[in-house]
């Protein structure tokens, strides 16, 4: 009986030892690369990848963050003084147009100059997120474990440090999941409305998650979004995202509790001083 027990544990550990392994091989397989997309015009903060936050530039600081965890970065500008900047310490950057509409497009055009073909995934990661952490990008990385992801991205949960003034706030997107982690939908608004109770009570009734705008996206997917016109939600909401939901791409979300602090104005920057 004893032999019995043993020999079920030692099946068990390495059918276990065996699943583990076998993932960590598919993750080694699997080729990633980062491309930061960097604009000098900003309406709030023109120049802000450029602006120097403790010794270093905003940009130089994501670059870094990012090179800890991918071998292959890059930097997509439209400007040739943050192209000239990201040379000058050693950075890969690849000039773009001046003329696209989103991140996500700037990204595309810098997949096809790199003639970076080889890659499975490519991570989108902003130039204005000096902050970014390893267990982030590593998160979003994960979520392609699943064979079934198309696109990744993160959403951390609301808790009892937010305020319901923090969950109401337009500019911090709420998603909706199923029940394996993909998203059903993103939106400004809050989501779901908790028909049972007062709003003030909302916060302790429903487990709220707010989007990080961290992304990754399978390589041929990406060229599939960057061709499909805007949607009438992604409108509506002023959410990319929405274009690819409602066109039938699946977006795995990857859970974190680790807040972004993005530099948007002056002000942040002058925050973020304090922080380092």
């Amino acid at each position: 009986m004893v032999s019995l027990h043993f020999n079920l544990h030692l099946s068990l550990f390495f059918v276990t030892f065996a699943d583990v392994h076998l993932r960590l091989m598919k993750m080694q397989k699997r080729r990633f690369i980062g491309i930061i997309p960097a604009r000098y015009a900003s309406t709030r903060f023109p120049g802000k990848p450029l602006a120097m936050l403790g010794g270093k530039s905003v940009i130089f600081r994501v670059y870094e963050q990012v090179s800890r965890v991918l071998e292959h970065v890059y930097v997509a500008t439209d400007d040739e003084r943050i192209f000239t900047h990201v040379s000058a310490f050693g950075g890969r950057a690849v000039m773009t147009s001046a003329h696209h509409q989103s991140g996500t497009d700037r990204i595309q055009e810098a997949m096809a100059k790199i003639g970076a073909s080889e890659f499975d995934v490519v991570v989108n990661v902003q130039g204005d997120e000096p902050f970014i952490q390893r267990s982030q990008i590593e998160t979003v990385m994960a979520c392609f474990e699943d064979e079934r992801t198309q696109i990744a991205t993160l959403g951390m949960p609301f808790t009892a440090r937010h305020s319901l003034e923090d969950l109401e706030n337009p500019n911090s997107p709420k998603i909706v999941l199923d029940n394996d982690g993909y998203a059903l939908y993103f939106s400004r608004s809050v989501v779901p409305f908790v028909r049972s109770a007062e709003r003030r009570e909302w916060m302790g009734r429903f487990p709220f998650l707010k989007h990080i705008g961290l992304y990754a996206y399978r390589t041929d997917v990406l060229s599939q979004i960057t061709a499909l016109p805007p949607s009438a939600l992604e409108l509506a909401e002023s959410l990319e995202q929405l274009r690819w939901l409602q066109n039938g791409f699946r977006v795995k979300v990857g859970i974190t509790s680790v807040e972004t602090i993005g530099i948007d104005t002056p002000e942040d920057l002058m925050r973020a001083e304090q922080l380092l």
